[in-house]
């Protein structure tokens, strides 16, 4: 199932869920489900159950009358994976944009956060001018949101705690990252995390490793790589962050960035005013925003 969270295209309506059918989009909170994704993952198998059942005969709204938003506010700030592909990790490490590198492939999962108030929606624009430095960059992502919750949680079972996947952009102030060390400032600039168009349930994709990621900045195609080319694929991610805290119905983890960002070209290909950047997962969707 493909859930949304929209509104009316003509807004002044309030937020909420659907899910995404042939025609348009079916509004599962007039069907009795809650307005608010995070609600919805926590009723697990059983609001699914529901939402499925009122597919039947619940009247379709067409595409073209909704606005969409992102699929979800996470209850947490988006938990983040750094150099978590190899081709990636060479780019990053060969631009000396990493203050903290110890080694180039990293022998851990490198997690950093962004924060809640970086989300934006599908179209919704990326503020280039919040970056005071002028180096705002992308990062085409696949997310993983968090289902049932759980601590300590094992590799062999770690996609029982998966409800789906959406599309992320990490987008990042490159001189922000490299002066604060630390990545957290530098990529929780004010609209530097769109995320969307939906949130796909695991089960319509149960081979997500072999899907392809693909970023294109203007039509021109600058990143594309499999999910199976992850360096800590999707258990390792789940296994390592329970090991020390408590996931919650609604995390969202975003799995990290293959090559082709602004800094691996020589000079580096910053985002600008007037840019449009799109990523692509097979079976997910495309997550498109302009960049003001």
């Amino acid at each position: 199932m493909k859930l949304v969270t929209f509104s009316s295209s003509g807004g002044g309506t309030p937020e909420r869920i659907g899910a995404v059918v042939d025609a348009g989009v079916v509004d599962l909170t007039a069907e009795g489900l809650p307005a608010d994704m995070v609600q919805l993952i926590a009723l697990g198998e059983d609001g699914l159950r529901s939402a499925r059942d009122a597919l039947g005969d619940a009247p379709v709204i067409p595409i073209g009358d909704v606005r969409l938003h992102a699929p979800l506010r996470p209850p947490n700030n988006v938990m983040a994976v750094g150099r978590n592909y190899h081709d990636h990790a060479a780019e990053f490490s060969a631009s000396g944009f990493d203050a903290s590198e110890q080694q180039m492939i990293p022998q851990h999962p490198i997690i950093f956060t962004k924060a809640r108030t970086s989300i934006i929606g599908p179209g919704d624009a990326i503020v280039a001018a919040n970056d005071p430095l002028e180096s705002t960059d992308y990062e085409g992502e696949l997310a993983v949101v968090v289902g049932p919750g759980g601590r300590r949680i094992r590799q062999e079972r770690a996609y029982e705690h998966v409800y789906g996947y959406t599309v992320l952009n990490d987008v990042t102030a490159r001189d922000l990252q490299k002066r604060h060390v630390q990545f957290f400032i530098g990529k929780s600039v004010d609209t530097f995390c769109p995320m969307g168009p939906a949130l796909v349930t695991r089960d319509e994709v149960p081979d997500i490793e072999a899907r392809w990621l693909r970023t294109t900045v203007d039509g021109e195609l600058r990143q594309e790589a499999p999910i199976s080319a992850l360096i800590f694929d999707i258990p390792t991610l789940i296994a390592t962050l329970s090991e020390a805290m408590t996931l919650q119905p609604g995390d969202v983890i975003a799995t990290g960035t293959p090559k082709g960002v602004g800094i691996g070209f020589d000079p580096p290909r910053y985002l600008a005013r007037g840019n449009v950047v799109a990523v692509t997962i097979d079976g997910i969707g495309v997550l498109s925003n302009p960049v003001e």
